[in-house]
């Protein structure tokens, strides 16, 4: 059962490096249809030992998370194993965008040339201006706010199966009103 939340936080966003920072290239897109654009996230997580962190990749059109993975570290591995889940589930997308933090994990020569092997448009938000990527962040709310996230875990392995039942719900339970009242997987599927 999990305990009830601290106060602490983890830093998920690094933005002090030597990596090139991209542009915002979707500051004015209107966004139609699903695989247009993508926006990358990390959140941390809690658990007895400390924090493990979720890397969530989620299509702006439907809001379904399309990929995600939790791991022990804030490090590049987590991150890289949400985008490929993504592509992968993905099948045949052409043309689109990844908009994310300038955080060192996007912005590294690993995760950069993924993109840039796909064709896939590489976006940023600004310096100290996350509320360009808001759709990121109001998911990680949704999902620690009414999937109950936000609790101290046992351990790794328990937070690994909360997350994945959290995202399963959120993706094709949880009717969104933006959505017309429809589940994020359903936008996602009629309109892909």
């Amino acid at each position: 059962m999990p305990t009830l939340r601290k106060k602490t936080s983890a830093r998920t966003t690094n933005s002090y490096h030597r990596f090139y920072k991209y542009n915002n290239i979707i500051k004015d897109l209107k966004v139609t249809i699903p695989n247009q654009v993508w926006v990358g996230e990390i959140t941390y997580i809690r658990n007895i030992k400390g924090f493990c962190y979720l890397a969530l990749i989620t299509d702006i059109h439907s809001r379904k998370i399309v990929g995600y993975d939790l791991s022990d570290s804030s490090e590049l591995k987590g991150c890289v194993r949400a985008l490929k889940k993504a592509i992968y589930q993905a099948k045949d997308i052409k043309q689109f965008i990844h908009h994310s933090d300038r955080g060192i994990q996007y912005c590294s020569n690993v995760y950069t040339q993924i993109l840039k092997r796909k064709m896939i448009g590489i976006s940023m938000t600004e310096e100290n201006h996350c509320h360009e990527n808001v759709m990121a962040e109001r998911v990680n709310g949704i999902l620690k706010d009414e999937f109950y996230l936000d609790q101290t875990f046992d351990n790794v392995d328990h937070a690994m199966r909360a997350s994945k039942n959290a995202i399963n719900l959120y993706n094709e339970v949880r009717l969104h009103l933006s959505l017309d009242y429809k589940t994020q997987n359903m936008v996602y599927k009629l309109s892909a």
